[in-house]
Formats: structure tokens, sequence, C-alpha cells
């Protein structure tokens, strides 16, 4: 199979402007790791055409900078030099605990946090970075830092989804949609799913496991433009398997 064709298959199904304010919703569940996605939309972050005009904030709650950088050096992509050259910012937040109570909604946590990322955010405009994508890694984590407060992780979300409209970047965000499965569906999912532009989700096959394919995604591109002022969703489906340096997707079928 033509592998720039397979990996194309996601760029097309995402369709992404990095000139446009865009947030993406990655959702995957424990059989149907979704963190591919997150690589790939970072080495394409990172490997644009006025790659001196781009930047991307990392909010790391789920790995070290060490684990990126080896899953991106397979992908082609240098995070070290990345980070030299100013391109690439990384928070470590597997430590980050929030304050209890109502004084974490004004100091420390989640508050300092958005203050730390707007700096940065200002700073990169200053610097003509134009194109500037911000990626969480994991929202379930994030929750857990806020000690389960889901109201400030979506006033975190919303702070950060006016800083892509004001500075015109892309939110990347994961989710995992089967820790919540025990409850009904739950503010933090429904709220990302209606903020999302892009809703992407990784679930298993139907017909369940198989070797030689790792799962299914269903991309859904709300609101494409068809000129004259016109827009419409577009859902895209298709299978997928993840390989060492690279994630082959293909059409039900089309594989041989």
């Amino acid at each position: 199979m033509d592998h720039h064709r397979s990996s194309s298959l996601l760029d097309e199904a995402l369709a992404l402007d990095w000139t446009q304010p865009r947030v993406i919703v990655i959702e995957d569940c424990v059989e149907t790791n979704g963190a591919f996605v997150l690589h790939h939309v970072l080495k394409r972050s990172l490997a644009l055409h006025t790659s001196s005009t781009s930047a991307v904030i990392f909010l790391a709650f789920s790995q070290p900078f060490s684990h990126y950088d080896r899953i991106l050096r397979k992908l082609g992509c240098n995070l070290v030099t990345q980070k030299d050259n100013k391109r690439f910012v990384f928070f470590n937040l597997l430590t980050l605990e929030c304050p209890d109570g109502d004084e974490g909604k004004t100091s420390g946590g989640l508050p300092s946090l958005y203050r730390e990322i707007q700096k940065v955010i200002i700073a990169l405009h200053d610097e003509n970075r134009k194109s500037i994508t911000i990626m969480i890694d994991d929202i379930s984590l994030m929750e857990v830092a806020a000690n389960g407060s889901t109201n400030h992780v979506l006033d975190f979300l919303h702070y950060c989804h006016t800083l892509t409209l004001e500075f015109g970047c892309l939110l990347v965000t994961v989710n995992h949609g089967d820790i919540y499965s025990s409850m009904e569906r739950p503010a933090l999912l429904l709220q990302m799913e209606y903020l999302a532009d892009i809703l992407i989700k990784a679930e298993p096959l139907s017909t369940g496991l198989a070797t030689d394919v790792h799962g299914q995604l269903t991309v859904l591109n709300k609101g494409i433009c068809e000129g004259q002022g016109n827009s419409r969703n577009r859902t895209h489906n298709f299978h997928f398997k993840v390989k060492e340096n690279s994630v082959e997707c293909f059409y039900p079928g089309t594989r041989t």
C-alpha cells in the first residue's frame, strides 16, 4: 500500500488550516489508544512549511518529555532541537497538585498554569510565531490533578479556548471516554465534544480483535467550508495500524 496515501487519509480527514483557530478533541479507550493521533498532529505542527513561525505548547499530564522525544524521533522529528529553537515549549505536569477548595480558583494549580501559557503565547506571538498549537495529553489526569474538580478543568479549557480564538491557535486534547462509562455522559466529555471543531474517536473494531488492524478511527469535522458562506459536517471512517515509525490508515477491505 502507498504509505504516503495511507497517512494522508488522516490528513485529509483533519483538513487542518493552521491559520484558523480550531479545537481538536481525541477520544480513546483502554483497548484502543488514540495517542498516535496526538503524535501525528504534533509532528505536523512542527513540520509546517512556515516552520519559523510555528510553535507548540505541550501540557504533559501523562508522560515525561523523554517519552515524546523517543516517539517523535521515530517519526523523524527531534524535540530536543525544537525545544532549543523555542518552537517546542514543554510543561511537565505529572506531579501538578492543585489547591483544594475555593482558593484553587485564584491561586496555584490550573489558574497559574493558564497564566503561564498566556505569557508564553504572548511572547511567541511577539516573536512572530503565527501558528501556535496548544496540546494537552490527558484531560482525565488533569481532572485528577484538580482534585476531581470538573468545574476547574472546564474553566481552564474555556480559558484556553478563548486564547485559541484571540491568537488563532490550535487546541488539541486527549480524553479517555471509557473511564466515564459507569456514569451518565459526563459534563466534561459533553462540553469537549461541543467545543470540538474536529472530534476524533479511536475505537476497537466492532468485529473484535485483529492482528493486522489495531482499531477504527472516526473523524467528525464540523463546519467544513464549501464556499458562498456554506458549511457542513463531514465524517470519515477508516481502520488503522500503528507501526514502529508510522501509522497506516486505510478504508475497510482495501488493505492487501
